[in-house]
């Protein structure tokens, strides 16, 4: 799944109600909030393959309004719209991203209709119904259902279509009431398609962290999946680095574990990290100077066949203002024995969000 620096934030909204209480409808509508951005993409790839050369260039901006809470009732709508210059497309010119109607007490929330979440293997923007459960000192419990969903950024706005004709569920959980340590088991259920359910654990210290995890599918046609993952990072004077290994199943790969989001590759590119037999193993270093992020990332994947891919990503960040911000990327990637997936890419963002 292609992973670029993304300007456009989405997040499971489980968060409580907004600071402001109003005390009439009239009053939260008038209290609420606007936010958005206006963003400018643009990539030039260069395919060594024999596969032609694209430039594309994007500009799409997203609008969002949110009242503030009525006796913990609140509510959101938002949109993107885009334009492709020249030979570039869009599926779509705009789309209703987000449309929903929140209750949110001390307790638990309840989020219905189209909205952003950001879960473990369920991404994007989802016409759902999710409960945050927060009753359990130290525990977040998400229960959702889903039934469509759609992708919208800086260069792409997909409509809405069913991930099953009787949609998904999920339960995810998270657990921090040991000192550095986040604990979350999930069981995802999408019917007559497949189930799958993982533990994922992280541990944080000043500066040191560590994640561990493992997921495995039952699927109704087809082999099961599975995908373990590990990594190791630190932060020392100013520089970040982090270590990680990545395998997934002999025979299935990670079957349908990747098929509604995914946040473990940490490639942009990465196509073959959650195929048949794919072993990774990564590192990145990050470091900031001048205001400029930068970062580094490298990877190799053995995968079936005795196929190996190497991944080179080069990325860089700088806040223009607070509102304004441009974000580089640069990506090297080989195939070693198929020239024709071959490519150096670059791409471009620059975003202003208010």
């Amino acid at each position: 799944m292609n992973k670029k620096i993304s300007l456009v934030t989405c997040g499971l909204l489980l968060s409580t109600s907004m600071a402001f209480a109003a005390d009439s409808i009239d009053e939260a509508f008038k209290s609420g909030s606007v936010s958005g951005d206006v963003t400018l993409y643009g990539t030039k790839v260069d395919n060594k393959g024999g596969t032609a050369n694209t430039d594309d260039a994007y500009a799409t901006t997203g609008i969002a309004y949110e009242t503030a809470s009525y006796m913990g009732l609140s509510a959101k709508a938002g949109f993107r719209a885009g334009h492709a210059f020249d030979d570039s497309t869009l599926a779509n010119d705009s789309l209703m991203t987000e449309a929903y109607v929140k209750y949110t007490n001390d307790m638990f929330s309840l989020t219905v209709g189209r909205q952003a979440i950001g879960l473990e293997w369920l991404g994007d923007y989802n016409e759902a119904v999710v409960a945050g459960i927060t009753a359990v000192p130290d525990t977040t419990i998400v229960l959702g259902y889903v039934n469509q969903q759609a992708a919208a950024d800086e260069d792409q706005i997909d409509d809405f279509s069913e991930v099953t004709p009787d949609g998904a569920y999920v339960l995810d959980v998270k657990y921090t009431g040991l000192a550095g340590v986040e604990l979350n088991p999930y069981f995802y259920s999408a019917p007559d398609v497949a189930e799958f359910y993982g533990l994922k654990a992280s541990y944080s210290a000043d500066t040191f962290g560590a994640v561990a995890q493992y997921a495995a599918s039952s699927e109704d046609v087809g082999s099961d999946g599975s995908i373990a993952h590990v990594e190791a990072s630190t932060s020392i004077a100013g520089v970040s680095a982090a270590l990680g290994y990545i395998k997934t199943d002999k025979t299935a790969g990670v079957a349908s574990i990747s098929a509604y989001g995914d946040s473990i590759s940490p490639f942009d590119n990465g196509i073959n990290t959650y195929a048949i037999d794919a072993k990774t193993v990564y590192g990145s270093l990050g470091y900031s100077v001048a205001g400029i992020d930068l970062g580094l990332l490298y990877g190799e994947t053995d995968f079936t066949a005795n196929g190996e891919e190497k991944e080179l990503n080069l990325t860089a960040g700088y806040s223009i203002t607070d509102s304004l911000g441009l974000s580089l990327v640069f990506v090297k990637y080989d195939e070693v024995g198929s020239s024709s997936s071959d490519s150096d890419y670059a791409s471009a963002t620059l975003a202003y969000s208010f």
